[in-house]
């Protein structure tokens, strides 16, 4: 095929198995603080996007720092570069050789990520001996999956979301009731071929990475094994995301605050909804930092275009919006974790969320939880704060407590923890090693991880 034939051309087998990118070094051994190498995990780190961009992206960067700061020999393969890694990484792009990187617009997102993982898995054979375990995302693994298995080498899949099944079905029954209809290409829209490619590598990995217990929940509903269900977490960089000094006076209206693309899936409805329904909506503001989908938009237009309700678009300030805000809302009907929450709990904002969020948020503790879909309880949670600003003072308290926990440093621990247990039940040939994990509390404590809601129940 012509397609296969460029990528030969450009990145032959063998390209890359002896070099690395510039501003990068070989090992870590020698460095100051570095674990000794008889108890190092080697990482192959795949990502098939372009690592330190947004959303995704920027998770996947910060994973991979957080596992060089963990002890971790991280090798990444990307497909291409937005923001460099620190020194001590090694990168070897895919999709990218010097000032080239391959357009994915020019050959189509699937395309590309199929190209980035054959790229990946040819080079594997090369680095069997120098790899404990292959780390991979969706769409951009079935090669690499296939061939680390033909090797014996162990694999962890990346979960940033449910089980997509799970969400396809979710979203559409959303957006059908709404009569809002999805572009053809959104993510979330129904799509065989994706799903059928993810549910294969679903099957190939050994593993299945989870952040939260919601995740956990879609795939065991889907038939998956509970002990290929691994959990770990996602964090926030506290550098970026710290409170004010002082929180918002208490004669002041409430100001809450939702963050990211406006789609269907994360349930702006039921927060505008639940918004415009309390006292709170009198003299307080509801602020969206975020692009709004168009038909969406459409759909909201009487609620957004209330008073109170102000929508800033895209948003390079959001620590600073989260800083001059009393409550983050993130109702979604379907979430992987909801890096906002921890982010918000980091910048001294209160979480309202659906039970699809993060686990991490803890009703009555650090947050305000409420079922999917329940407008009504969103609707008293907001109004509960608005009326008792003691209330909103403890959550916040408990928020900044947990926030320690909760880093991109500890998440990048957790990660590691969950790949040794991985490799070991590899080693063993069995599934006795692979053991539920749990995030540390605030005080370096483990606690028990809540059960995430079904469609099922959430339906009922």
């Amino acid at each position: 095929m012509r397609s296969a034939r460029i990528h030969r051309q450009l990145w032959p087998p063998g390209q890359w198995s002896n070099r690395e990118t510039a501003g990068t070094v070989s090992r870590m051994s020698g460095e100051q603080g570095a674990v000794p190498d008889q108890d190092r995990v080697r990482v192959l780190y795949s990502f098939p996007h372009r690592i330190g961009a947004g959303r995704i992206c920027y998770t996947a960067w910060q994973q991979v720092v957080g596992l060089h700061s963990a002890g971790a020999e991280v090798l990444v393969q990307p497909a291409s570069v937005h923001r460099p890694l620190p020194h001590g990484i090694r990168v070897q792009p895919t999709l990218a050789r010097g000032s080239f990187r391959l357009p994915f617009r020019a050959i189509g997102q699937l395309r590309a990520l199929v190209w980035h993982d054959r790229i990946v898995a040819r080079r594997l054979s090369e680095l069997a001996d120098r790899i404990d375990v292959v780390h991979t995302w969706p769409l951009g693994a079935l090669a690499t999956l296939e061939e680390a298995r033909r090797l014996g080498i162990a694999t962890v899949l990346e979960r940033p979301n449910a089980h997509t099944r799970f969400a396809f079905e979710v979203v559409a029954e959303e957006c059908e009731r709404l009569g809002v209809a999805l572009p053809p290409d959104h993510e979330h829209a129904y799509n065989e071929t994706v799903l059928e490619r993810e549910e294969r590598e679903y099957e190939l990995a050994d593993a299945l990475l989870c952040p939260s217990e919601f995740v956990v929940a879609t795939f065991v509903d889907r038939g998956a094994e509970r002990a290929k269900l691994v959990r770990h977490i996602y964090g926030y960089d506290e550098q970026t995301f710290f409170p004010a000094e002082a929180p918002s006076a208490a004669g002041s209206g409430l100001t809450m605050l939702f963050v990211g693309v406006a789609a269907v899936r994360k349930g702006l409805h039921f927060a505008l909804d639940a918004w415009l329904r309390s006292p709170a909506s009198k003299d307080g503001r509801f602020l969206i930092a975020g692009e709004v989908l168009p038909a969406y938009g459409e759909r909201l237009r009487p609620a957004l275009d209330h008073p109170s309700v102000h929508v800033l678009g895209h948003r390079d300030d959001v620590a600073e919006l989260m800083r001059r805000s009393d409550l983050l809302v993130l109702p979604s009907i379907e979430e992987g974790f909801g890096l906002v929450c921890t982010e918000a709990m980091g910048s001294g904002c209160v979480p309202l969320v659906s039970d699809a969020c993060t686990d991490i948020c803890r009703h009555d503790e650090n947050a305000f939880v409420h079922r999917v879909g329940d407008v009504n309880a969103l609707q008293e949670q907001i109004t509960l704060l608005h009326d008792d600003r003691a209330l909103l003072a403890r959550l916040r308290t408990g928020g900044l407590q947990t926030a320690p926990g909760v880093t991109w440093k500890v998440a990048g621990e957790v990660l590691l923890d969950a790949y040794r247990g991985v490799i070991r039940r590899d080693a063993r040939g069995g599934e006795g090693a692979l053991r539920r994990l749990v995030a540390p509390d605030s005080r370096g404590t483990s606690r028990p991880n809540l059960s995430g809601p079904t469609r099922a129940a959430w339906r009922q």
